[in-house]
């Protein structure tokens, strides 16, 4: 499974050479991704009408999909960020240390908060704003409940946990510059 690095518009992702990216990984045009950030396997990552910017230490995992909009502000991803398997960012925002479930889908101009929650399969609809220590869940989503501390925790133990398996995986050679 190859890595695919490919420029649109002239214009070539810049990964940090610290990151970890992922064989069967595909990334295409206005794309950055900082320090330490893992892509994993199957993901897609396509900036061509818009930015796609990942912060330092993000963790995108398995066949996720993170896209633009021509007409939005791009996709916004800050540092430290979860964001499970198979989920779908569209040119949203995610602030530093929030987390996203597997399956779930974040839509044009929403915003998930610092240290909030969005739950596993949550549809999370255009310009909705998930406030931090909340936890929201459902086709659309709404808010469940608050964070428990030990979430909060959690969300921190992810990132972490994340980053030390992207760093064995660069330490035996996978996924590591110089990408195609």
């Amino acid at each position: 499974m190859p890595i695919t690095i490919v420029p649109f518009r002239g214009v070539m992702p810049r990964i940090d050479p610290t990151a970890f990216i992922a064989p069967g990984s595909n990334l295409a045009g206005d794309i950055e991704i900082g320090a330490g950030s893992s892509i994993w396997l199957g993901c897609q990552l396509r900036g061509d009408v818009n930015v796609i910017r990942i912060g330092e230490k993000v963790n995108l995992q398995d066949g996720s999909v993170v896209h633009v909009s021509s007409k939005g502000q791009g996709t916004l991803i800050g540092d430290r960020c979860t964001i499970a398997h198979m989920v779908l960012l569209h040119d949203c925002s995610l602030e530093p240390d929030s987390f996203v479930g597997m399956n779930a889908c974040v839509m044009d101009g929403a915003v998930v908060e610092s240290y909030a929650m969005v739950a596993a399969g949550a549809l999370v609809t255009p310009g909705k704003r998930i406030p931090s220590g909340e936890l929201w869940a459902g086709r659309q989503a709404r808010i469940m409940r608050k964070l428990a501390d030990a979430e909060h925790a959690e969300i921190d133990r992810l990132a972490n946990l994340y980053h030390d398996l992207s760093r064995e995986y660069l330490a035996e050679g996978v996924g590591a510059p110089p990408w195609p």
